[in-house]
């Protein structure tokens, strides 16, 4: 099987259905960095990751695979064939890790910046990238109906990786990195 069929040569793309869209299309966008979300957590599960983590990580990547596709396959018209889709189950599971994770962890009392270790930084960096998934997926719904679960799942997706990033530098024994302002000389 080849891996490229010239198709997009036009700056097209085939939604799951059959539908073209331009590639610059917002839903692109969404399932695109949920996409570029997907690789940062592969990328960090290469790093020396708590196997506690790590195992949450793997799940991620699948999970995520499932939302880029559940993005990707528009809800009209009907689509010919079943996919699985993001819905209640996953936002619970992230919502009980994010509490778990919690409790374990000292008070948040201030603001704190990305570092620490090399996987907290990272986990920051996925955040923010889950965030522009969000902020995408949130315009996306303006215009179009593509489900009440991915906007809310991306939003929980962010929170868990801030705590997971917390989780991380606890882990190992390393402080949040707290925000302390501009300092003047």
């Amino acid at each position: 099987m080849k891996i490229y069929t010239k198709t997009g040569d036009d700056g097209t793309t085939g939604l799951f259905g059959g539908k073209r869209v331009q590639k610059s299309d917002l839903r692109v966008h969404v399932y695109g960095t949920i996409d570029e979300l997907n690789s940062i957590i592969g990328l960090i599960t290469t790093k020396n990751v708590n196997e506690r983590i790590k195992d949450v990580l793997i799940d991620l990547n699948n999970l995520l695979f499932v939302a880029g596709s559940d993005v990707a396959t528009p809800l009209e018209p009907k689509p010919r064939f079943n996919i699985d889709r993001i819905d209640e189950t996953h936002i619970l599971w992230l919502e009980k890790l994010i509490d778990e994770y919690t409790n374990e962890l000292p008070e948040l009392k201030n603001f704190i910046l990305p570092g620490g270790t090399e996987v907290s930084a990272l986990l920051q960096f996925a955040r923010t990238t889950c965030r522009r998934a969000e902020r995408y997926a949130v315009e996306l719904s303006m215009n179009e109906n593509f489900g009440e679960y991915i906007v809310k799942f991306l939003n929980r997706l962010s929170d868990f990786l801030f705590t997971a990033a917390r989780m991380a530098n606890f882990l190992e024994g390393i402080e949040d990195v707290k925000w302390v302002g501009m300092k003047r000389n």
